[in-house]
């Protein structure tokens, strides 16, 4: 795995409202327990069913499915993806786009392409999507692992992109591991006796979960920017305790053009086959 330097590249009991705020923490079910499992964890599907179905296939039998939010925007099949996901019994948090796909204040932050995809989005889904996103939380902790989308002190918007935002946000969550995403680049930060390396995880790249703390991004399903077009991934082993990343093709004309079909921004499709 190579060490990274500078930016990365380019750049449950529920409390609260589903607004906002809300926090889930780990029950008896067992797709929230992180002890002796094999989990896969996705982030930014962005409405991609293509690519998801592909990095379904290519992980195979885990024990659980997790998300890392941004499930819809983007792409062309918000209500394909999170009935997929709802088939498989995933358990994740909410994203940005998520948020502003339910009317959240959110869309008032993106770019016109971005905009115009989730407008679009929010035309599109069906009540029982809206219902699903609706009750993800902001974050979610079991015995050892954090989920947010963004960061553990901002989990709707803050990106992880650097060693200081990174070292920052260690003291906003108190297990072993974060998992976040938000960035679409895979990404690890280990903290090595108070110093924080960063990791560049290719797909196959392993590392040990040997105590030490750490962030890991698994890069986008549906969207990724590091220059590879491929789906990423990553598997969490609780009992050989090791995480692995994963990059998996998949039918990118396909989701091209359903998304031209739809008549989403064509820039949101062109990027698709470059990973950028």
């Amino acid at each position: 795995m190579a060490q990274a330097t500078g930016r990365a590249k380019a750049a449950a009991v529920v409390t609260g409202g589903p607004a906002g705020g809300i926090t889930a923490r780990a029950t008896g079910d067992r797709a929230l327990r992180s002890t002796t499992m094999r989990i896969a964890v996705l982030s930014d599907i962005h409405s991609n069913l293509p690519a998801l179905e592909a990095v379904l296939a290519a992980i195979g039998d885990v024990d659980a499915w997790w998300h890392l939010g941004d499930v819809v925007g983007y792409g062309p099949h918000p209500d394909e993806v999170v009935a997929r996901l709802r088939d498989l019994g995933a358990v994740g948090v909410r994203g940005n786009h998520d948020v502003a796909a339910l009317g959240g204040p959110e869309v008032e932050w993106f770019n016109p392409d971005a905009r115009r995809a989730i407008e679009w989005t929010e035309r599109r889904m069906a009540p029982e999507t809206r219902e699903w996103l609706a009750s993800l939380p902001e974050r979610h902790e079991t015995d050892e692992v954090t989920l947010v989308h963004g960061s553990p002190r901002d989990p709707i918007w803050e990106y992880v992109t650097t060693n200081p935002i990174a070292r920052a946000n260690l003291a906003a969550f108190s297990t072993p591991y974060l998992l976040h995403g938000h960035t679409h680049i895979p990404i690890a930060w280990r903290d090595d006796d108070g110093h924080l390396v960063a990791l560049g995880p290719s797909d196959g790249s392993e590392l040990p979960l040997d105590g030490r703390r750490l962030l890991l991004n698994p890069g986008s399903v549906g969207q990724p920017r590091d220059g590879d077009p491929r789906a990423g991934a990553l598997v969490l082993d609780m009992e050989e305790r090791r995480v692995t990343w994963h990059r998996v093709p998949y039918p990118i004309t396909a989701v091209q053009a359903d998304m031209r079909a739809a008549r989403l921004p064509a820039r949101l499709a062109e990027r698709l086959s470059h990973g950028l």
